[in-house]
């Protein structure tokens, strides 16, 4: 009698495991009452199917399911713009670099590995009037093909005499998309500045949150530069949408509201999923709406 109850009892596991281990795909459908709504409206999104979880993505930038593993787009620009004093003497003895190929280590070796081109003739730098704008460069030739650009001012003097002083007073690096909205990358203060002696150490960047300043020796020769991290303006952080449903909750409706912002057609997807709970092993359901938003 023992024997047979034990025979019953691994059957009956075998079975639970079994139905543990399976997994169906989602029964999953979504509707709405019309594919047209104005900026603003709540969208009201009906379900049929009960799948375990649904994501919702909209279709608004930074919610796009195509995008979900995106690590990187094209088509932005890197734009750079300063402001320089040069002080006591007019020597003009700053030069502005940039290179797409500086493998990130702040030292002599390393920056002189790297293929610098000089951009100074496309700026507009301080002939001695203070907060002169440099004009705002575009960098797109450095960082297509997705590449990152650091940007490098040297100061070098090439005769012992009463050296000159260069200020940098402001600092910034936008991202321009395709449409032209542009987006801040970096700073004065967060623009991750290092500086790099090749030539008399005693005189060197001085770096703060508010400028840059290097004025020379006046017993010494002076080639020194002070360098960004580097900027991608390509590299994009991938799309994600919002869970709305697990497995512990039911739902026969989404209301978006305030999603909608901009005027334009959105592809929406929903994502439909069951899971088993000892495994990885996921099914999945994919439901598409377009939807037009008026103004």
């Amino acid at each position: 009698m023992h024997k047979i109850f034990s025979f019953f009892a691994i059957c009956l596991l075998a079975v639970s495991c079994t139905k543990r281990d399976t997994i169906s795909t989602p029964v999953f459908d979504v509707t709405t009452a019309s594919t047209t709504y104005k900026v603003g409206d709540s969208i009201i999104f009906k379900f049929t199917g009960d799948p375990q979880n649904i994501v919702f993505w909209s279709g608004m930038p930074g919610s796009v399911y195509e995008y979900r593993d995106r690590l990187f787009t094209t088509g932005n620009k890197l734009l750079v713009k300063f402001n320089t004093y040069q002080q006591f003497g007019i020597r003009n003895n700053m030069t502005v670099l940039v290179s797409n190929n500086f493998n990130g280590t702040y030292d002599t070796t390393n920056v002189k590995a790297a293929t610098w081109t000089d951009i100074t003739n496309r700026v507009t730098l301080s002939q001695g009037a203070d907060q002169v704008q440099s004009g705002t460069v575009d960098m797109s030739e450095f960082t297509d093909g997705n590449k990152s650009a650091t940007i490098a001012f040297r100061y070098i003097t090439t005769t012992i005499q009463s050296q000159n002083r260069w200020v940098i007073r402001t600092f910034n690096a936008d991202n321009q998309a395709p449409d032209g909205t542009i987006t801040p990358m970096a700073n004065m203060t967060t623009a991750g500045w290092k500086a790099v002696s090749f030539q008399n150490p005693a005189a060197v960047w001085s770096i703060t949150s508010a400028q840059l300043l290097l004025q020379g020796s006046a017993n010494a020769l002076d080639d020194d530069w002070v360098l960004t991290r580097s900027f991608n303006p390509n590299t994009a952080v991938p799309d994600k949408g919002v869970a709305i449903k697990n497995i512990t909750t039911s739902l026969t409706q989404y209301a978006a509201t305030g999603v909608y912002t901009v005027p334009g057609t959105y592809k929406v997807v929903f994502e439909a999923t069951n899971a088993t709970y000892v495994n990885d092993k996921v099914e999945s359901t994919l439901k598409e709406i377009t939807l037009t938003i008026t103004p």
